[in-house]
């Protein structure tokens, strides 16, 4: 498709200082101390035609059905572990299962609200699903702000072209939210607070959605229903939540005791049916990258239905065949702890020195269960914007890997967010594009003709 984009091209300068002034920041932990950065913006968009977003949009939903569907069985019936799809090792050992929310039933049956998959597309042009994100997925502020800005920056490039509309991610929340609340309150947004490294999406997600941002401290329990009480209102009964603080620090009294982010019996309220969690506590044993594996055999065994979506080439050392093919060809495979998220804890065997190699394939040894192994997918590169001297002949624009956050939004009904977030390596030998490792951000653009 020919798209004209020199009008975005020519105002990246002037999109990303809009950006640093609206405060688009994250923020990354780094030995101790909190370094702020802006999320680097490229005016390039990532192009996904109608027919393509169709079938994704198929896939997707069909993926987080059937990890809903998971999540409630895994806390209730069990039936996937009885009938042997999934063993019963890579439930109870992942850091992601939490026995406290043992029978705990969601309003509507649901645990994953907001799913953030991440997508690669192959240069085959096949697409492959390289993680699951149920727990707290971030990042679909990014190109709602990006897409606001540019538009007043560019306004022709967007009259020009047929381009689906981002900002229904906030409708599509609120009416989420809404029904999870079933009209017992207000909704609000829980954020630790302006130091965490996402507070700039908790506070736009606020304004957009008309939901309460709530702080440490605002959220009370009494008599198992919980009340705001905070800058913005006066007592007032809370519906639902949607936290921004993990699992183990949401509630001192069954989790973490040091935890001051969290509201003390909130899981009481929340077993008794009186708030909404979004998303709901225990999400961690759906995208722990063991279980990723199995998600495939999920869709058959949830939906009776073959998979859409497809894993990138996926071992696991836990089983005899696998382990033994990791350990013969580890120095060609991508290998990824499961306990860890950000583009932390991956490492490519092609990059290993012989000794490097060696102490690897100990750990694995040692811990099977900790580790996946996957084929390195040759993913396609994106143009982006370069100022790099290499860059002036090709028109100041390099190729760089880059993939994409879907989100789904999952209320009465399941349904995908028509844009996304694509994140690129700014590292030309680099595969990893997340933000925490140095990677900066596009906006997509789904087709409509």
């Amino acid at each position: 498709m020919n798209v004209r984009v020199t009008e975005l091209t020519s105002s990246r300068d002037s999109v990303n200082k809009w950006m640093e002034r609206y405060g688009v920041r994250f923020g990354v932990y780094k030995n101790g101390v909190f370094n702020e950065q802006l999320f680097p913006f490229d005016p390039v968009p990532r192009i996904i035609e109608k027919d393509d977003w169709t079938y994704l949009e198929q896939g997707l939903k069909q993926r987080v059905q059937a990890l809903n569907k998971f999540l409630w069985d895994v806390y209730h019936e069990k039936r996937i572990i009885k009938d042997g799809i999934v063993p019963e090792e890579f439930v109870y050992s992942s850091k992601g299962y939490m026995p406290e929310c043992e029978r705990i039933s969601p309003t509507g049956g649901v645990y994953a609200h907001i799913a953030g998959i991440d997508l690669v597309e192959g240069k085959d042009g096949q697409w492959y699903v390289l993680e699951d994100n149920l727990r707290i997925p971030s990042g679909a502020s990014y190109p709602m702000i990006a897409r606001q800005i540019t538009r007043r920056v560019a306004p022709s490039t967007f009259a020009s072209h047929t381009i689906a509309e981002n900002r229904g991610y906030a409708d599509l929340l609120r009416e989420m939210m809404d029904e999870m609340n079933d009209g017992r309150g207000i909704s609000v947004i829980l954020t630790p607070g302006r130091y965490n490294s996402a507070y700039f999406e908790h506070s736009y997600l606020a304004e957009k959605t008309g939901a309460t941002l709530a702080y440490p401290g605002d959220l009370f329990v009494e008599d198992n229903n919980v009340y705001y009480s905070g800058i913005y209102k006066e007592r007032t009964r809370v519906g639902c939540i949607y936290r921004r603080v993990s699992d183990e620090y949401m509630d001192p009294l069954v989790f973490e005791a040091s935890s001051l982010l969290g509201i003390p019996n909130v899981m009481q309220a929340y077993k008794a049916g009186n708030v909404a969690l979004v998303n709901a506590i225990g999400n961690g044993v759906a995208d722990d990258k063991g279980i990723y594996y199995f998600v495939p055999k999920m869709v058959e065994y949830y939906l009776n239905e073959e998979p859409i979506l497809q894993n990138a080439p996926t071992y696991l050392p836990y089983f005899e065949k696998d382990y033994k093919y990791v350990l013969e060809n580890l120095q060609h495979l991508v290998i990824k702890d499961v306990s860890e998220a950000g583009g932390y804890g991956v490492v490519f065997g092609r990059d290993l020195s012989k000794e490097k190699l060696k102490e690897l394939k100990s750990l694995i040894i040692r811990e099977p269960r900790r580790w996946i192994a996957q084929e390195v997918i040759d993913f396609k590169d994106l143009e982006i914007l370069d100022d790099s001297d290499a860059a002036k002949t090709t028109g100041g624009l390099v190729e760089r890997k880059a993939d994409l956050r879907a989100f789904v939004i999952s209320g009465k009904e399941t349904k995908v967010w028509h844009s996304g977030l694509t994140r690129f390596s700014r590292n030309p030998d680099s595969f990893v594009v997340n933000s925490s490792q140095g990677g900066g951000f596009k906006d997509t653009w789904v087709m409509e003709e």
